[in-house]
């Protein structure tokens, strides 16, 4: 349970003070349906379009390209053709975690249901943005108030909450609806993978029961192809009633770091030979060390946070991600460079999703690390 506060959850005490905006719904915001149908919409374009052309594209279709050549030395089975990716920071914007201001969400709407929790704490210090009380909770405060978020109701309850939080939350910084902060290059990615055989999991640090409610429509990956950290259940049958399945307040498994080639074993059952993750909190390296291992020929990619402009720009302090990959040949994306675009509603090499850069000292505001 260490590893939840230091790899991701710690970020709650700021994460929550972030105020989460229940915008209402505009006739022209997009909904978690009309992304479903950026997937879709991906098949009638030449093949990564949002990729500029260079080192990086060029070494990204000339692997597909080797691996499914049934005349090549390199040729993988389709069976064999597995992709993992990593969700915070390489499918979506980690900063701030997009799981993170769902907890402040539920939070807002318990509250609501429930009037006396605003003078109840940490509820009332989550209400305020008391970030001393926050950072008084400690590691067993901390987890009981992600624990209590996402747990105590049904999975109908459950699911709608997520929905209803995609389809009205807004990022505090780029003021844009959160299911808008899906980079367009890694839609693009995961959709040329698929159309050459190869069958595409997410890997996260953020929990399966969230990331599966949104899953299918924002990457077109279903459930049964969901890595992330669990949550205890138990069976409720008295004989009688129809059984039921109870979530219960308590990790079964924090998927990050060395937890992640474990879970991609216990699903999967073989060693992925394309993984992505990205430049945070050294959590993928794992992942991508795992599938180094492949005995196919295998591809890694790491995504470097390096666009101050059209995202933000961070790094980790010990620069464990990029050295690992210089030193194990990976490939590195330059959000900078190797992008035409971030996000799907930007346009190219123009301006930015927002109209001003985020300046270091607004920077020094945001968490350091993500899931």
């Amino acid at each position: 349970m260490k590893l939840l506060l230091r790899n991701g959850y710690i970020l709650l005490i700021l994460l929550l003070t972030l105020s989460c905006e229940k915008a209402e719904e505009r006739k022209n915001q997009m909904n978690v349906d009309m992304v479903k149908t950026r997937g879709q919409t991906l098949l009638n374009i030449a093949p990564l379009e949002s990729w500029k052309e260079g080192d990086v594209k060029t070494a990204i279709m000339d692997y597909v390209e080797r691996i499914t050549d049934p005349n090549s030395p390199d040729f993988i089975p389709k069976r064999d053709r597995i992709a993992t990716f990593d969700n915070d920071g390489t499918l979506w914007s980690e900063k701030p975690l997009i799981q993170g201001m769902f907890v402040s969400y539920r939070i807002h709407d318990m509250v609501e249901e429930n009037p006396k929790l605003r003078n109840v704490q940490p509820y009332k210090a989550v209400i305020e943005g008391d970030k001393k009380y926050l950072h008084a909770l400690g590691e067993k405060g901390l987890i009981d108030l992600v624990l209590k978020t996402h747990s105590g109701m049904t999975e109908e309850a459950f699911e709608k909450d997520v929905h209803s939080f995609f389809q009205s939350a807004v990022h505090p910084v780029l003021k844009v609806p959160v299911n808008e902060l899906v980079y367009k290059p890694q839609l693009e990615l995961l959709e040329y993978l698929r159309e050459h055989g190869f069958k595409t999991y997410i890997c996260s640090g953020g929990t399966v029961e969230f990331i599966r409610e949104v899953g299918e429509e924002l990457y077109g990956i279903p459930d049964e192809q969901v890595i992330g950290s669990k949550f205890k259940y138990k069976l409720i049958d008295d004989g009688i009633a129809k059984s039921t399945i109870e979530r219960m307040p308590e990790l079964e498994s924090f998927n990050d770091k060395q937890e992640k080639p474990v879970n991609i074993q216990y699903v999967i059952g073989q060693r992925p030979v394309f993984a992505c993750g990205n430049v945070g909190a050294g959590g993928d390296v794992y992942m991508l060390r795992f599938s180094q291992g492949s005995p196919y020929l295998s591809f890694q990619l790491l995504v470097n946070h390096d666009d101050k402009d059209r995202e933000f720009a961070y790094q980790e302090e010990d620069s464990l991600s990029l050295r690992m990959a210089k030193q194990n040949d990976w490939h590195v994306v330059s959000m900078k460079e190797d992008w035409n675009r971030v996000f799907a509603n930007e346009t190219p090499y123009e301006e930015p999703i927002r109209s001003q850069p985020i300046h270091r000292e607004e920077e020094a505001d945001r968490p350091k690390t993500g899931m």
